[in-house]
């Protein structure tokens, strides 16, 4: 079915399903914390997660590791530490892998954010989300401001060189002086990478089903959009996905926007296989309860059409998209099987070809999601 000449770059996605709070925005696979977390029970059940699928990759390394949630920072530095020293004796990891794990402001403190680097981490996403109190209060978070800028703080002096800050625009009532206001915050903490994106209104969460007043209409959010992006260009922070601007990418991520492989642990992590002329994806129990009885896995095989799809869906959130050699490195597929699709973007000015890349336009970039149709 497919062609592979060789296999893609292989990462780890870890998954921690608890929190603090829910957050009413949150789609996520996440459980509010009412008794102690079973961390032995957890790790344990991880790492007989990542022993049932070491089959599928014989012979590959790890080229980076990411612990998501849920707050995977409720875990302790010594649990943490656990995990990836089973990691490491089950699976080779390369000498200079990039580790991240997620952290909220509210479950850290200097302290804990040492005992994180000990143990291995080597790169922080922290989920800001705004600086401003009253933006905080209205999107249910459990810090405010000034926790924020705390946290980042202990992470910097804790040894952190490599710090990602989450913040959201289109929050409630918010102005494009918020919005920017927040990204002069997050500038001034000199971090190597900041992800900026819209709120947006999930199923399965809260604000679907009470959504709050004040949202800002698309004109609104545009212009919010394009201000942001033109201050964050001016302050060098590079623009390279749809959220992502940084001085330092995101390694694991471009993984995943690149059509990459990688194992999923965890309650409801995913997992994508490339081997031989198949790709698999395999999904794991979603409730940690069920998931510590029984950490086994859904699989299914990809078929042509989902293939083209996902790696659009991928390849064109970046700003610098994709090449032939990459649709056909990583999808076993010749450019030939979307010629037709590709085509009518450019047609409709969605899709540029350049200096041999395939990219989406600025029209294409905010009218993506019919561009992606056309690849269904």
């Amino acid at each position: 079915m497919f062609n592979f000449t060789t296999n893609p770059p292989l990462s780890l996605y870890i998954h921690i399903p608890w929190c603090v709070r829910k957050c009413p925005y949150c789609d996520f696979n996440s459980h509010e914390i009412r008794t102690d977390i079973p961390e032995a029970n957890y790790i344990k059940a991880l790492l007989a997660d990542l022993e049932q699928d070491l089959v599928r990759v014989s012979g590959r390394k790890i080229h980076s590791i990411f612990f998501g949630g849920g707050t995977p920072s409720v875990l302790s530095p010594e649990a943490i530490d656990n995990l990836l020293s089973g990691v490491r004796q089950r699976i080779p990891i390369i000498a200079d892998a990039e580790i991240t794990l997620e952290a909220n402001p509210g479950t850290v403190d200097h302290e804990r954010f040492q005992g994180f680097y000990q143990a291995g981490i080597n790169r922080l996403s922290i989920g800001i989300q705004s600086f401003d109190d009253d933006s905080l209060k209205k999107i249910g978070r459990i810090h405010d401001g000034l926790a924020a800028k705390k946290a980042i703080e202990a992470a910097q002096k804790a040894g952190f060189n490599n710090i990602n800050l989450d913040l959201m625009f289109g929050l409630p009532a918010q102005t494009e002086k918020m919005a920017l206001a927040d990204l002069e915050t997050a500038v001034s903490f000199e971090t190597t990478h900041i992800s900026w994106y819209q709120l947006t209104i999930e199923p399965n969460t809260l604000f679907y089903h009470q959504v709050p007043a004040n949202i800002g209409d698309d004109d609104l959010l545009w212009q919010m959009q394009m201000a942001g992006q033109k201050y964050l260009a001016a302050q060098n922070y590079k623009q390279y996905e749809i959220s992502a601007y940084a001085k330092q990418m995101c390694k694991h991520n471009l993984n995943y926007w690149k059509f990459g492989d990688y194992l999923g642990i965890g309650a409801g992590a995913h997992s994508k296989i490339t081997n031989l002329n198949t790709i698999t994806r395999l999904s794991k129990q979603r409730h940690p309860t069920t998931y510590l009885d029984t950490p086994i896995a859904t699989s299914n095989k990809l078929k042509i059409e989902d293939v083209k799809l996902e790696f659009m869906m991928n390849a064109l959130r970046l700003v610098e998209g994709f090449t032939k050699q990459e649709f056909e490195q990583n999808t076993g597929l010749k450019l030939a099987a979307v010629k037709t699709p590709i085509q009518e973007a450019i047609n409709n000015n969605w899709l540029l070809h350049k200096n041999g890349r395939f990219y989406a336009s600025s029209l294409g970039m905010r009218f993506l999601n019919d561009l992606l149709a056309l690849f269904m």
